[in-house]
């Protein structure tokens, strides 16, 4: 038997209009999304410097971006289920911490084995921190705007990938050192985000399925004292659609149960299907854009003009988050989401046979057009796919699963050179896009619906 209810805390949550609390919570969650998004990029740009400076060959150079991916699978899946023990919050200070600790140390490295086991350290904490930045912004979001506020939140990965493409070209090749001081740089706003961090409230949804009520009163509380933001201050009920059955999923309460319960007949197509595309995704994504510098500087690009061309191309997930964050609430999830993987697919062909510098401009600005509008529609619709029991577990192991492809994309890269060249090589990141295109089919689209709250 079906029981439709709605959660006071949950409806409450879903009736307020976009208010300043709101906007804090995005801001100091986007500004750690940023910050991790700057370490990766950086990476990219470091790995061309070092394969001058320390004459590394390329099957060494792909070692140092899949290290960082190691970690980042580690801490995805780690990290959810944590976020479902002991809160939103905790996790987010703690892989803050562990995140910009171990990137000031990789400043002061001498030699290839040091950074390896720097960047796994490093993994560690991004890994973590994005599933849990992403169920923590959605389960405050009222239900009308919730996918569109996760596309905003992903779009400063953008800010963050354009800051490494700033400092990659102006810093890494024009100072001393520049890889170091890049490494430097990426750590300094990390205690600035972790102060943020702690100021923010822990998720009020998730204090109120561990009993806690009255914090998670108080916290619903202080958002609706908080002024709305924008032209409308009346308070609108969101289009509310709960509902629940009796099953085990709600009752998991240690790790393992919760995996399990991924995997019940409920859960477990939705499961499939995300982490074929959260794979599929993050092997193209990762393999393409940690190897563009690298690529563009072994076709005989000078290092400065290739970190150039690698900035202009950056800048072109900006709009490509923008066009998503709309469309995703007009055409909902799966249509979005599908849409842009098959513009990645196309994308990738035409970058990868592209010849002359307007053309690799051009096809490489629509790549990341597309694909980063995917990782928006992506993340907006992972935590949709689970009750708030689950929900960090479930967003987590997503990660987790995509970021071993992230740890086999770059060192797929270096053969795949040898045996087809540069045209091979993105013909194979489009074929992993279309299967994820044809994935992203068998997700559930909860667009204007309220959260699941069991």
């Amino acid at each position: 038997m079906t029981d439709v209810s709605t959660p006071s805390v949950a409806a409450r949550l879903d009736a307020q209009p976009f208010t300043r609390g709101h906007m804090r919570i995005l801001g100091g969650s986007g500004l750690g999304w940023a910050l991790d998004a700057m370490d990766v990029g950086l990476i990219s740009f470091i790995i061309a410097a070092l394969v001058s400076e320390w004459s590394l060959t390329s099957e060494q150079a792909s070692w140092i971006a899949s290290a960082g991916f190691v970690g980042m699978a580690i801490g995805a899946t780690v990290g959810g289920l944590l976020a479902d023990r002991v809160g939103r919050r905790s996790v987010f200070a703690l892989t803050l911490l562990v995140y910009g600790l171990a990137t000031g140390a990789s400043a002061l490295v001498g030699g290839l084995v040091a950074l390896l086991i720097l960047r796994v350290i490093v993994g560690l904490g991004l890994g973590a921190e994005l599933p849990v930045a992403s169920t923590y912004v959605s389960e405050f979001a009222p239900a009308r705007m919730r996918g569109r506020l996760i596309v905003i939140l992903e779009a400063f990965w953008a800010v963050g990938w354009t800051a490494s493409a700033l400092i990659g070209y102006f810093v890494i090749p024009n100072v001393d050192d520049g890889w170091r001081w890049a490494f430097a740089i990426g750590a300094i706003p990390a205690a600035y985000a972790l102060i943020v961090r702690w100021g923010l409230p822990e998720s009020a949804r998730w204090l109120d399925r561990q009993g806690r009520r009255g914090e998670a009163e108080a916290v619903v509380a202080d958002l609706e004292a908080s002024p709305a933001v924008g032209s409308s201050t009346r308070r609108r009920l969101a289009p509310v659609v709960v509902t629940t059955s009796p099953t085990p999923t709600a009752a998991a309460t240690t790790g393992r149960e919760r995996l399990a319960a991924l995997w019940s007949s409920e859960f477990q197509v939705r499961t499939a299907c995300l982490w074929v595309v959260w794979f599929c995704v993050n092997f193209a994504y990762y393999g393409a854009f940690i190897w563009i510098p690298t690529l563009l500087f072994s076709q005989g690009f000078d290092l400065v003009k290739s970190f150039g061309f690698t900035l202009i191309i950056t800048l072109a997930q900006l709009p490509g988050y923008a066009v998503a964050a709309w469309l995703i609430e007009v055409w909902g999830r799966r249509v979005t989401l599908s849409v842009f993987l098959a513009g990645s697919a196309v994308s990738a062909v035409l970058f990868g046979t592209a010849s002359g510098e307007a053309a690799i401009i051009a096809t490489g600005m629509a790549l990341s057009f597309f694909n980063l509008g995917a990782w928006g529609a992506l993340y907006a619709v992972t935590p949709e796919m689970y009750p708030t029991s689950l929900r960090g577990t479930g967003s987590g192991w997503a990660a987790g699963v995509g970021r071993i492809a992230s740890i086999l994309a770059p060192l797929s890269v270096p053969p795949l050179i040898v045996l087809g060249g540069v045209p091979l090589v993105f013909v194979v990141f489009a074929i992993f896009f279309t299967i994820a295109t044809g994935a992203a089919w068998g997700l559930v689209d909860r667009r204007g619906a309220a959260l699941d709250e069991r």
